[in-house]
């Protein structure tokens, strides 16, 4: 039987926060309809307090032809948008989601949704995930919930929540996981041309991105970094890759970033090798190699330093926060 997965739509929401997950569902529904399976997957609706066009952030419109009070879904999925808190503040908003949810027998959010479930009560003792940007917000104004800040996504129970817009994907491939397998899921994300699917454990805010971030007039030697990262990246080197001469470079670069270069350049080697392991790759020797370190001694120096675990104990940490 396919599941009803209902989007609730109300003005100004983030309208990827709705065509993400939509898009992971339809995709499954339409894979398992290849395999004969016709009669499983998820039926889409559009739900409102009141029907007719919703207006998201960006300025789509989108059309809910359903009243929330009228469906029964067996997936609620609540988006987020700038204007989440004051809907959240909305007692009629507030009445018809908690209503919806106790018909529902999974309920989400997706990034600052959390905050309309929050105040349905829905959160009450459990973790939950918000966008970054909101999550001590959130805390703050709902300290009944046990905010996860950096989390992608974090499912409990029955009620599953996640970070700012593109974890409104991740979360949705983890639905389809549990209901229809990871080999259903990693097939959904590849046709969607994603890298790779993250867990729900995995930073928000990656360690290239913050790099980027901080690195000022040096964002550019990031990505040069990045794509290096076999070389042996010395203060010399660096210095060429930013056409400045070794002396300068080892004393601005330091003094604009507050990080040495040598520590710049272990840290996105890390970032690398974590996102090697995490991806599933066995050998260590292959890590150490692709990600600038050489050996495996390296590595595993670089990682009992940054995080106070073999490369191995991190793989069997992960994996075991993967399935949590």
């Amino acid at each position: 039987m396919k599941q009803n997965v209902v989007f609730f739509l109300y003005p100004g929401i983030v309208s990827l926060d709705v065509t993400g997950p939509l898009e992971v569902f339809a995709t499954a529904t339409e894979l398992l309809a290849r395999d004969n399976k016709g009669t499983e997957g998820y039926t889409p609706m559009f739900a409102a307090c009141v029907s007719g066009t919703v207006r998201t952030s960006s300025g789509l419109a989108m059309v809910a032809d359903a009243t929330l009070e009228s469906t029964r879904p067996h997936i609620l999925i609540v988006p987020g948008g700038p204007d989440a808190e004051l809907a959240a503040a909305d007692t009629e908003t507030v009445r018809q989601v908690r209503e919806a949810a106790v018909r529902a027998g999974h309920i989400a959010s997706v990034c600052s949704g959390a905050f309309i479930l929050a105040a349905g009560g829905l959160l009450n003792g459990r973790r939950a995930a918000t966008h970054w940007m909101v999550a001590a917000r959130l805390a703050e104004i709902f300290p009944q919930v046990r905010v996860e800040p950096d989390a992608i996504f974090v499912r409990d129970g029955h009620v599953s929540t996640s970070g700012g817009v593109t974890a409104g994907i991740d979360l949705a491939l983890d639905m389809v996981e549990q209901d229809y397998g990871d080999r259903l899921a990693v097939e959904v994300a590849r046709i969607l041309l994603l890298y790779r699917r993250r867990p729900g454990n995995q930073s928000q805010y990656s360690t290239v991105l913050a790099a980027q971030t901080h690195a000022g007039r040096f964002a550019g030697l990031v990505r040069w970094v990045e794509a290096n990262l076999a070389e042996n990246l010395t203060v010399e080197r660096l210095a060429e890759a930013t056409h400045m001469s070794p002396r300068s470079f080892a004393r601005v670069f330091p003094a604009e970033t507050g990080c040495s270069p040598a520590r710049f350049v272990e840290g996105l080697r890390m970032a690398r090798a974590r996102e090697l392991v995490e991806s599933g790759m066995d050998s260590f020797a292959a890590v150490a190699q692709q990600a600038g370190f050489g050996s495996e001694e390296r590595l595993r120096k670089a990682f009992v330093r940054r995080l106070g675990l073999s490369p191995y104990q991190y793989r069997q940490h992960f994996f075991r926060g993967q399935q949590a």
